[in-house]
């Protein structure tokens, strides 16, 4: 795996490396081509340890943050959370290639079931363009963490959405 890692706020550590590679390492066994790994620590007041771990490999991006008093702990808890990950897509993926005849992979392996989700409401709303200042004035307006709108520089479909720190993200699809 291809490690690239960052740090705010505190200098990253040669044993925080370690144990995120320690940690992440038995995770190349799903992987046919080399993953490029990203990992972020934060440090903030309050001493909260953030770790952001995002693996991208094959198209798909998988991600995982945790936030604990601890950077170790928080560095198990995320990948823990992209083991999980993993598996349910890798479930997915083999129930697309062969749904007959699904066997586990490692018998060490607890089989995994992924949750089913049901769509309980659609909505319905006409889309009218518009700049991202105003997306953000109408997203305010209606006190929701996301907005879909049409943005009238690029001519497409946008989604905005308020990220955990109080600033904002725009999801726009690559043309």
């Amino acid at each position: 795996m291809k490690y690239i890692y960052t740090g705010k706020g505190m200098e990253v550590t040669d044993t925080l490396k370690s144990r995120v590679e320690k940690k992440l390492g038995k995770f190349e066994r799903y992987f046919r081509e080399e993953p490029e790994v990203s990992v972020r620590f934060k440090l903030q007041k309050g001493a909260r340890n953030i770790v952001e771990i995002t693996v991208v490999v094959g198209g798909v991006i998988l991600r995982a943050e945790e936030c604990s008093n601890d950077m170790y702990m928080s560095i198990d808890r995320a990948a823990d959370k992209l083991e999980r990950q993993l598996r349910r897509y890798r479930t997915k993926l083999e129930k697309r290639i062969r749904p007959s005849e699904l066997e586990a992979a490692d018998e060490s392996e607890a089989a995994y079931e992924a949750p089913s989700f049901d769509v309980v409401r659609t909505k319905r709303f006409g889309v009218k363009p518009m700049s991202v200042e105003d997306a953000i004035a109408q997203m305010e307006l209606l006190g929701h963490d996301f907005f879909l709108f049409l943005n009238e520089e690029i001519d497409t479909l946008c989604v905005l959405y308020r990220r955990h720190d109080g600033s904002y993200g725009l999801l726009q699809p690559e043309m």
